[in-house]
């Protein structure tokens, strides 16, 4: 019986390590128009995260000033 069981298990790992290795074919070309939308997204998205970034770092900066000018105040007295 343990024999039976240790055959089914050895299969289902051979199984397993034969679908992973196991290639996808390759996607379908893109075409100009699919490109140019990818692009455009894509620049789209860049632009995005560079006014988030900006807008952090004006944050950024205001807080350290105000930290900054607070701790000046405290020096002083």
């Amino acid at each position: 019986m343990s024999k039976i069981v240790a055959a089914i298990a050895a299969g289902l790992a051979m199984g397993l390590i034969l679908a992973a290795q196991a290639k996808l074919p390759a996607p379908p070309p893109k075409s100009d128009a699919e490109k140019a939308a990818a692009a455009e997204k894509d620049a789209a998205t860049k632009a995005k995260e560079a006014a988030e970034l900006a807008k952090a770092q004006d944050k950024s900066v205001a807080n350290y000033k105000k930290s900054h000018a607070a701790m000046d105040r405290k020096a002083s007295k």
